[in-house]
């Protein structure tokens, strides 16, 4: 039976079971065998990632082909204006191409955990949150979506892929599901 792990990864863990460079990994906090991360965070963002035990099912949720939303938290450098977040919402231009159209809303600063460490702040640059939904997801896209449009990622905190959410999950604790 397929059976999925949600996770929430701290700031600084790699999305992989094997040691490199210094840095925690997976292998720190799961110790169930025969699961494999479906997707990937990198190591400077936080939130939400699934493990499953079923081949099948890792495909799906990580392919862009399936269409499987993601949704950020992203705390970004600056003011965020609406034209920012209408470029946002039409797609913007990378390196690698043009981005499918995301689902950008500026919020109020979210009730989450402290991060280790902690966010660098500048005493006269302010900052604001705003909640991303994408559907692809290209190397650390956020980010680089996000510096296009002239508001540099601070923190990224990934908080749910399609039906899975880390309710209330701490850094570091996760739960057993049925898929």
């Amino acid at each position: 039976m397929a059976k999925i792990i949600v996770f929430n990864k701290p700031f600084g863990v790699l999305s992989q079971f094997t040691a490199e460079s210094g840095h925690g990994t997976l292998a720190d906090y799961i110790d169930l065998p025969g699961f494999y991360p479906a997707g990937r965070l990198d190591k400077d963002s936080e939130g939400l990632l699934l493990l499953t035990n079923d081949g099948q099912l890792q495909q799906r949720i990580s392919n862009p082909r399936y269409n499987k939303k993601k949704h950020y938290l992203v705390q970004v450098e600056g003011e965020i204006n609406a034209e920012a977040t209408k470029q946002l919402t039409r797609g913007v231009t990378l390196r690698d191409g043009q981005t499918r159209p995301a689902s950008a809303t500026v919020i109020a600063e979210p009730a989450l955990w402290s991060r280790n460490p902690p966010v660098r702040f500048r005493q006269h640059i302010p900052t604001s949150w705003l909640r991303l939904e994408i559907s692809e997801g290209k190397n650390r896209q956020v980010r680089r979506m996000t510096a296009a449009v002239g508001f540099p990622t601070l923190r990224l905190v990934r908080v749910q892929i399609d039906l899975w959410e880390l309710q209330g999950l701490q850094p570091g604790h996760w739960r057993l599901e049925s898929a």
